[in-house]
């Protein structure tokens, strides 16, 4: 699985790329699949040389097989290619004009790269690197009760609401005789309808989503057990069912309960990671606040003095001062996470200033 810190220094190295654009066809990107023998794309960019000197404007053509060598003295640094494979590129960064400022760049990506490619062109390719960012697994979540039913995604560390519905089904009386069994069969019959509204929604938004990992499902009272075991949903989908989970809440506030109470299927997911350290993060400022810090400066100071066991960094920071504290981070063996801003937890550290430490120790001031 792809950690939040390793996507966010993808993240800023495509930014960073993105903002680079060539007057003419002279930015190379170059991608080695894991296993692949790195001298045989060595010996392919010589002939790519060789080929560039057939391009016909001259400062295009100086400016490729330019970017072309400093790729190749690059490349002969390694002595393999990577566990991962490397994604390699190059080209005249210079915003002036007849002036060249040649640069290269690389990245081993933190998912295997099964693709070859070369590609000469006015931008560097970046949408191999892009698809890595994206959430691939995602979870269905369905709440229900007698009276409603709210159907949602967690993607990553993002929760979605997706529907909510209302039933209509009438509420339990207690009178006697005929009537009420009349009553009964039409509250049962009026429930039946609402189950089949809930399974086809569930069958709309999730049979054909590709990277579904399973389906939660949670709610008050037995009317969840009464929905899955009456074989409402699609096979398919009903196989994919990976937990039930008895909640207090529906609505959107059920959704953050289900995903909650989920942590033993969750537990390998970005969100639970994020979560749990956030969660002894609060825990601590409300408990021990002298174990805590928040905001730039008062955390930079506990880094400098090696006193910080755990930095957590907003993704919404400023990518140049998260740099900063984290090679300070790296001085001193304190680990370091990144949080996004998807959950609850991840908008509080942004609220606080964007970056909070837990500190080895109690520190007074």
């Amino acid at each position: 699985m792809v950690t939040t810190k390793e996507k966010y220094k993808l993240r800023r190295f495509i930014s960073m790329l993105e903002q680079i654009r060539g007057r003419h066809t002279e930015l190379v990107s170059v991608y080695i699949p894991s296993g692949y023998d790195i001298n045989k794309i060595i010996n392919h960019l010589i002939q790519e040389q060789s080929t560039a000197a057939n391009i016909k404007d001259k400062t295009t053509q100086k400016h490729v097989i330019d970017a072309l060598e400093k790729m190749i003295r690059h490349l002969r640094l390694f002595k393999q290619t990577p566990p991962n494979g490397l994604a390699v590129f190059s080209g005249n960064i210079s915003e002036k004009e007849g002036k060249a400022n040649i640069k290269v760049f690389s990245i081993e990506p933190p998912e295997p790269l099964n693709v070859r490619i070369y590609r000469c062109d006015q931008t560097f390719k970046l949408d191999i690197l892009k698809q890595m960012l994206e959430h691939r697994e995602t979870y269905g979540l369905v709440i229900l009760d007698a009276k409603e039913a709210t159907i949602g995604l967690l993607k990553g560390t993002s929760i979605t609401v997706l529907k909510h519905m209302t039933s209509g089904v009438p509420s339990k009386i207690r009178a006697g005789g005929q009537s009420a069994m009349r009553y009964a069969r039409l509250r049962e019959g009026a429930l039946k309808e609402f189950f089949k509204r809930i399974a086809e929604v569930v069958k709309k938004e999730f049979l054909d989503m590709k990277n579904l990992k399973g389906i939660l499902v949670g709610g008050p009272g037995p009317t969840k057990e009464d929905f899955l075991n009456g074989k409402y949903l699609h096979t398919e989908l009903q196989n994919k069912v990976v937990c039930v989970q008895d909640l207090s809440y529906t609505g959107e506030f059920g959704l953050e309960e289900l995903v909650e109470k989920s942590k033993g299927i969750l537990a390998k997911e970005a969100i639970m990671e994020e979560k749990e350290i956030m969660q002894k993060f609060l825990s601590l400022l409300a408990k021990s606040p002298n174990k805590v810090s928040y905001g730039i400066d008062d955390v930079k100071k506990f880094l400098e003095m090696g006193v910080v066991e755990t930095l957590l960094i907003s993704e919404e920071l400023d990518e140049k001062i998260a740099l900063d504290l984290e090679e300070i981070a790296e001085k001193f063996g304190t680990s370091v996470h990144y949080i996004s801003t998807d959950t609850k937890e991840g908008q509080q550290l942004k609220d606080l200033g964007k970056v909070g430490a837990i500190l080895r120790y109690e520190i007074y001031t």
